[in-house]
């Protein structure tokens, strides 16, 4: 019998991670979980966006529900959709084309402890909050320590669970302590958002008010309307607009968002011009709502765009404590009881891919016969292993329903896909295409 192939890269991430000592990389201007780094320190963008994107214009989308206050790291009410990412800004941002690294946005300079028991950082002399006050060590400690408290979000106190301390060491340095070491601590650490100390020294960080917020990011919040509508506009003196890392980004003058109580009601607001894109995970929805005459004039587009990005898993997962599952055989006639062909057709119009791993749509999901560096790492534990690990994935077999006529070939790509559902733990049920290789997204031609 052969197992699930996601055994194999758990075994190997777990490998990886026990066999080597803490490493970050030492680059001043970032660093990464795995020590190395695409942009140099002297890079002039990311190369996901164009340094050359014309800057103006607004852009309109949309939210369901409505939102009652201007802090969106509290727990009572419901805060703006974009607030917290449009106002507030953090030491480090993420690149969007490595696994998990990092580069300086506050930050000018990134130092690890060799020891990794502690985190450095020298903030960018010019960086200021929307009144035109510095950025600050202080404001750094202020927003660790407020947001560590019971008045924030307690995910954020289990978040930065194991970082234990923000210090002081001048007016542009901070320094956080780790209870433990952890090679994601690092980076962790750069995720903390910086507030201001002096806005929120004047009004307590729980009040349940509307005043709009200050913070240090590209935009500020303009005119709005309580629960219905808000606008972000694009702040002139913004201080970090030619960052290697906010280069090219950021380009609509005015970005506002409208609510709506109820989906189809979005919807149909979307249709008659209320915003400008709306992106759908539904596949019934995709394949029955989406036409009409605007439609067919291409006043709206509708398209399909393809994508990299990780689609993880969606299926049924077997519960290995409970002794009916523990027969590897009753877990391999249960996934191939499971007529995916026909679920496929029929309940999701053809829109899904089958899926075959944990990390589904990655570069971490298996494929093929493990690779020399797998096997370097995995022929110690042989002896402790399934043989199905060293083994390459066979296609599933395709079910040849009563429920399809005849010669029919079943719809969707589950029939090409190179893994198998016999190895294991789950039964993969599939998932949207739009989570490996299709991302639905209508666009209204106004307003792009």
């Amino acid at each position: 019998m052969k197992l699930f192939r996601p055994f194999r890269a758990v075994a190997l991430l777990g490998i990886l991670l026990a066999a080597q000592p803490f490493a970050a990389a030492l680059a001043g201007h970032g660093l990464s979980l795995d020590g190395e780094l695409k942009y140099p320190k002297d890079f002039k963008h990311f190369s996901y966006v164009s340094p050359e994107a014309r800057k103006g214009g607004a852009l309109t989308l949309h939210s369901i529900g409505m939102f009652d206050k201007m802090n969106p790291f509290t727990l009572k009410g419901e805060a703006p959709a974009l607030l917290g990412s449009l106002v507030f800004e953090t030491l480090t941002v993420h690149s969007l084309d490595e696994p998990f690294a990092q580069y300086g946005l506050l930050a000018e300079e990134i130092l690890p402890a060799e020891d990794g028991l502690s985190i450095t950082y020298t903030l960018r002399p010019q960086a200021k909050f929307s009144d035109g006050s510095p950025v600050t060590a202080e404001d750094v400690k202020f927003s660790f320590d407020i947001l560590k408290s019971d008045k924030a979000h307690p995910s954020h106190r289990l978040y930065w669970q194991d970082i234990t301390a923000a210090q002081v060491v001048d007016p542009r340095t901070i320094r956080f302590t780790f209870a433990r070491q952890n090679r994601e601590l690092p980076l962790i650490a750069g995720e903390v958002p910086v507030l201001s100390q002096a806005f929120f020294a004047k009004r307590p960080f729980g009040a349940d008010d509307l005043t709009p917020p200050v913070g240090s990011g590209p935009y500020q919040v303009g005119a709005f309307s309580p629960g219905k509508t808000i606008a972000y506009q694009r702040r002139d003196d913004y201080w970090g607009r030619e960052l290697p890392v906010r280069r090219g980004m950021y380009n609509f003058d005015r970005i506002e968002v409208k609510y709506f109580k109820d989906p189809q009601v979005a919807l149909e607001g979307f249709k008659a011009g209320e915003y400008d894109v709306h992106a759908e995970n539904n596949s019934k929805n995709w394949a029955r709502d989406y036409e009409g005459e605007k439609f067919e004039k291409k006043l709206i587009l509708k398209q399909t765009l393809p994508h990299r990005n990780g689609a993880g898993m969606q299926g049924f997962v077997f519960n290995l404590r409970k002794p009916m599952f523990q027969d590897l055989r009753v877990r391999k006639a249960l996934a191939l009881a499971m007529d995916f062909e026909w679920s496929n057709k029929n309940l999701f119009y053809g829109q899904y891919t089958r899926s075959t791993s944990y990390f589904s749509n990655s570069e971490l999901a298996a494929s093929g016969q493990p690779s020399p560096e797998e096997l370097a790492l995995l022929e110690p534990l042989r002896g402790k292993l399934p043989p199905a690990v060293f083994e390459a994935p066979a296609p599933p077999a395709l079910h040849r329903s009563p429920r399809l006529a005849a010669g029919q070939s079943p719809s969707g790509q589950g029939s090409h896909d190179p893994g198998r559902l016999d190895r294991g733990f789950g039964q993969g049920a599939g998932q949207r295409q739009g989570g490996k290789v299709r991302g639905g997204v209508a666009a209204g031609q106004s307003g792009l």
